[in-house]
């Protein structure tokens, strides 16, 4: 995509993220743009030489009323910013406070309706159902005799998945679901989610190995037009079958991009919308998964793949032409090094893969989502972080030994 007659007179404010964030300020920020980021604190991004403000809050602050006071307070002094969603927090901020906000911010053409419905994860699931894509079988669960009732015909294993995935995450760090393998850790574990006042669904998890899972990119504008087609395939995650993805590459998958365009199209979707699907090797369909409305963690691989859809974006939303984008490179891979590695290890524990299959599926040029050299200090920083919290644990255990002893 051509910058040579970009406009960089609207400045950016990224909400949210980690991964995704970083590469928009680098992508933006590079080209002149004054991005600033309002991020929990730690977050790499902050750290970018591209990086123009940052607006941080620590662990546990109510998100919907920091940044209700950062744009909607008296003073507006980002006012004419245009906003970038990076997590589920953003989102349904924005898209709770669309009308106040646009009075005074740039922000996408979403309907706030369908952005709030796909946060719900079983209405994601739901509105699938309708526009004619598979999914796995769900259960609703308001109330532990939902799980009374299942007890007979339940297959374990099954997962325990939050309806709104961020809420749950405030409880159970860098987990997407719990997994029970048989009635009675599902009784368990649903008791124990519901003490917490998290709505769940019980899902069937659709068997077999990650490499199954591969998703769709788009951009539907206000004119019904996808402006953009994009697909990936995950080669690993961490943890194993319910983490994020650790190695990931691109490919153009057909069938994929036919599932995720019908079930785009069927909900009458607008804005950029990401959709996760996992082949079922009993009948052969690609089932539904997860879905996103905003930039993905693996963001950096759609823009080393030639595929910079936050220019797109900037460009649509600041008024300005938006070149056609067509194609992108096949076989890009983004590496996540410590997650992988952490991922071989378990997948040899399991008897999956050997050492030398793991280096081997290595050998090739990688993408990174925090390594640039001509931006080293995030990666600088998060080894910094790593190193830290490897010796104060390796401290936390050797004081326990001198304790047992």
């Amino acid at each position: 995509m051509s910058n040579e007659t970009l406009d960089i007179s609207t400045p950016v404010l990224v909400m949210g993220g980690q991964q995704n964030a970083l590469s928009i300020v680098r992508s933006l920020g590079k080209l002149g743009v004054h991005v600033s980021v309002s991020l929990a604190q730690g977050c790499w991004a902050v750290e970018s030489r591209y990086c123009s403000g940052s607006y941080t809050y620590p662990a546990g602050t109510d998100l919907h009323l920091f940044w209700k006071k950062l744009l909607l307070s008296d003073d507006k002094p980002l006012q004419g910013t245009m906003l970038l969603t990076c997590n589920d927090d953003a989102i349904e901020f924005v898209a709770e406070n669309k009308e106040a906000l646009r009075q005074y911010y740039v922000v996408d053409e979403n309907v706030p309706e369908l952005q709030q419905a796909m946060l719900d994860k079983q209405k994601t699931l739901e509105l699938a159902r309708e526009a004619g894509c598979p999914i796995p079988e769900f259960w609703n669960i308001a109330t532990i005799e939902d799980v009374v009732s299942l007890k007979e015909s339940v297959t374990f294993p099954v997962m325990i998945k939050p309806i709104h995935s961020h809420v749950f995450r405030r409880h159970y760090v860098d987990k997407k679901y719990l997994l029970a393998n048989d009635y009675q850790e599902l009784f368990s574990l649903v008791s124990d989610v519901l003490s917490k006042s998290i709505e769940v669904m019980v899902c069937e998890m659709i068997p077999g190995p990650d490499t199954l899972l591969s998703s769709y990119y788009t951009y539907i504008d206000d004119n019904d037009q996808a402006l953009f087609h994009f697909t990936k395939k995950v080669i690993r995650r961490f943890p194993v079958n319910s983490g994020g993805a650790s190695y990931h590459i691109t490919e153009w998958i057909p069938e994929t991009a036919e599932m995720g365009e019908r079930f785009f199209r069927g909900i009458k979707f607008r804005g950029l919308g990401n959709i996760e699907f996992k082949r079922d090797l009993r009948d052969g369909k690609l089932k539904v998964i997860e879905c996103n409305a905003r930039f993905t963690a693996a963001q950096e691989l759609l823009v080393q793949s030639g595929m910079d859809i936050s220019l797109m974006i900037y460009r649509r939303l600041s008024g300005q032409a938006v070149p056609k984008m067509e194609g992108y490179r096949d076989h890009v891979r983004l590496l996540e090094p410590i997650m992988d590695f952490k991922a071989y290890k378990q997948l040899k524990v399991l008897g999956e893969i050997t050492f030398f299959a793991w280096l081997k599926s290595l050998m090739h040029k990688q993408v990174f989502s925090y390594f640039r050299l001509d931006d080293p200090k995030p990666v600088i920083v998060l080894l910094k972080s790593a190193i830290s919290n490897k010796l104060s644990n390796y401290r936390v255990d050797h004081l326990r030994e001198k304790v047992d002893k």
